[in-house]
């Protein structure tokens, strides 16, 4: 694919549909966990995404949006199908893409990765792990998941969103089909990579089939599960290969899983940007705008990146919550957030602590908070939504 390197992360990029952006800063999608418990948008979602939006990127990705609320990552994620509050989502659409910025919504299925407390865990292959249990599913609860992903993307079409992302990465259920930690199925959609990805192939056709040619359809992708006998690069770019010409307008690509006891990529010690060099490849194979997500810290990781051709566009995430104004700051040529440094965090703790930032940050709120007091309201916030979603929707996982 011949493609043209910009001069900078400032420059507008135009998507295949024809969609502009204004800029090549993306707020990537995080678990916000910013919903009411019942599936829709919180007054506090929507002015952090309007905070966003004011600030100056091109667009922000909410994340983890179910369609099925019987597969939810967690109790904050927000749900969207026939029963949702279509005033908060319209509102939510309608704030979060003020000057000019692209909204899109991260479509998501947890599978296996389903949070227990309100989920029955399904995934390709059954699990009896310690720490992870999981049902297998049947071939009819498979062959119906690209619609329902379908209908979902319809949804937010129709409420005003500018486009979706279809979730293959961090271990959920797309991702979970493409790596042979998940996936030991030996039907038609498990084996060599060519069987694992036909779920993710069919899920991106039929989406594309039922929204407009100028709503975005984009895609987040590992380059690696980051974990022995996991997806390896080599098969992730086979997959890659397999999505040329299938409609794609923006192909994201990330790592790492949250397979238990599996560090996430973003709370690594190592230093990123993670996945340049893998984009790098992908870009080769596909004629899609190609993005990578995954430590980009500062103005000049970004530049580089994107002057060197590697992406077209990066994700960012953490930066944008320590400051949600940074597209803002660093064009005015502002120094780069500060990082907090956090002494032997326990497991999920500085996902806790950048969670409660973004409650503060939605409640137009400074406060300064530690680590323990954050982990603490994390879990008190998680607890009291795990009630209301278990009074709101039913427990049954079948089918």
């Amino acid at each position: 694919m011949i493609k043209h390197a910009a001069t900078g992360p400032f420059e507008p990029l135009t998507l295949p549909n024809g969609v502009t952006l204004k800029n090549r800063l993306i707020k990537s999608a995080m678990s916000d966990s910013l919903g009411d418990g019942r599936g829709n948008p919180t007054s506090a979602q929507i002015r952090l995404y309007e905070r966003w939006a004011t600030g100056g990127v091109a667009v922000s990705i909410i994340g983890e949006v179910q369609g099925d609320p019987r597969f939810a990552e967690k109790p904050g994620n927000l749900v969207l199908n026939d029963g949702s509050d279509g005033v908060a989502f319209r509102a939510l659409a309608q704030r979060g893409s003020v000057q000019d910025t692209g909204l899109w919504l991260q479509l998501g299925h947890a599978g296996a990765l389903s949070h227990p407390p309100i989920s029955i865990p399904k995934g390709p292959s059954a699990l009896d792990l310690p720490e992870l249990t999981s049902a297998e599913m049947s071939l009819d609860d498979i062959k119906g998941l690209p619609t329902r992903f379908a209908e979902t993307a319809r949804h937010a079409q129709a409420l005003g969103f500018g486009g979706v992302q279809i979730h293959a990465a961090h271990g959920f259920l797309l991702s979970q089909f493409l790596s042979p930690l998940f996936n030991r199925r030996t039907d038609a959609y498990g084996g060599p990579i060519e069987r694992r990805m036909r779920l993710l192939i069919e899920t991106v056709e039929a989406v594309r089939a039922v929204v407009d040619p100028g709503f975005v359809l984009a895609l987040k992708l590992n380059a690696t599960d980051q974990l022995e006998g996991g997806l390896v690069e080599k098969d992730a770019l086979r997959v890659v290969s397999a999505l040329e010409g299938k409609g794609l307008d923006l192909l994201d690509i990330s790592g790492g899983t949250y397979f238990p006891g599996a560090p996430s990529s973003s709370d690594r010690a190592a230093r990123g940007p993670y996945f340049v060099e893998f984009a790098r490849n992908a870009s080769a194979l596909i004629s899609a705008p190609v993005i990578a997500t995954g430590g980009f810290k500062h103005l000049a990781e970004i530049d580089d990146a994107i002057a060197s051709g590697a992406v077209d566009a990066v994700g960012v995430a953490r930066a944008l919550v320590l400051d949600p104004a940074l597209p803002r700051h660093w064009q005015a040529g502002e120094p780069d957030p500060p990082f907090p440094h956090f002494e032997s965090p326990p497991p999920g703790g500085i996902t806790a602590w950048y969670s409660m930032r973004l409650t503060d940050l939605g409640e137009d709120c400074e406060r300064e908070r530690d680590l323990d007091t954050a982990i603490r309201s994390y879990e008190a916030q998680d607890a009291a939504r795990v009630r209301i979603w278990n009074e709101t929707f039913p427990s049954d996982a079948s089918g």
